[in-house]
């Protein structure tokens, strides 16, 4: 009877240890998906939009969005194409869907992650291999893009303020990114 109750001591301090273990794991990845250099703030006409950013499975797309975020090159651009019930596209400095930055372009980081309400893709052209500075912004699932179109963020807050941006391909004075800032860069 004694060594039963030892062994189901033992059994309670594992679970306990495994739960705590739990706990410790689940805090450190809140802090790390929280962590200011991995999210982004969107001003839009309407208000702010939050943006994790996603280098676990996109780190070069992530890198270039960063560093084109801290030169000012997303400061006005217009969103160019914006379909109901499919995305937001922007990052075009001409404004017409075929420009880019003078960054050099991104291999593709094609991940499982599926593409719905709220992810961040990357825009390209055929070439996989292509994408640059243009990004779209999810307004449903769209699981045809899934495995095709590199996965680099998600928004965690403000996607009502995505939802009123003016619809077109081009739309008639289209509505712009007032200011994109990495969080870890926002006074």
């Amino acid at each position: 009877m004694m060594n039963f109750g030892k062994k189901l001591d033992r059994r309670r301090f594992s679970g306990l240890a495994l739960g705590l273990a739990g706990l410790m794991a689940g805090a450190g990845a809140a802090r790390a998906a929280d962590d200011p250099e991995n999210l982004l703030y969107l001003q839009l006409k309407d208000g702010v939009v939050v943006i994790r950013l996603r280098p676990d499975l996109a780190p070069k797309h992530v890198a270039q969005i960063k560093a084109l975020t801290r030169k000012g090159f997303y400061d006005g651009i217009v969103f160019h194409r914006v379909i109901d019930g499919f995305m937001a596209q922007t990052g075009d400095p001409t404004g017409t869907g075929m420009g880019g930055s003078d960054l050099p372009n991104i291999p593709a980081e094609f991940s499982q992650e599926p593409f719905k309400r709220g992810t961040l893709g990357m825009a390209r052209s055929s070439s996989p291999n292509s994408a640059n500075s243009q990004f779209f912004i999810c307004f449903a699932p769209a699981p045809f893009l899934n495995g095709q179109y590199t996965v680099w963020g998600e928004v965690i807050s403000g996607m009502e303020f995505v939802d009123k941006i003016k619809r077109g391909e081009p739309p008639q004075n289209p509505d712009k990114i007032v200011s994109l800032k990495v969080a870890a860069d926002a006074k």
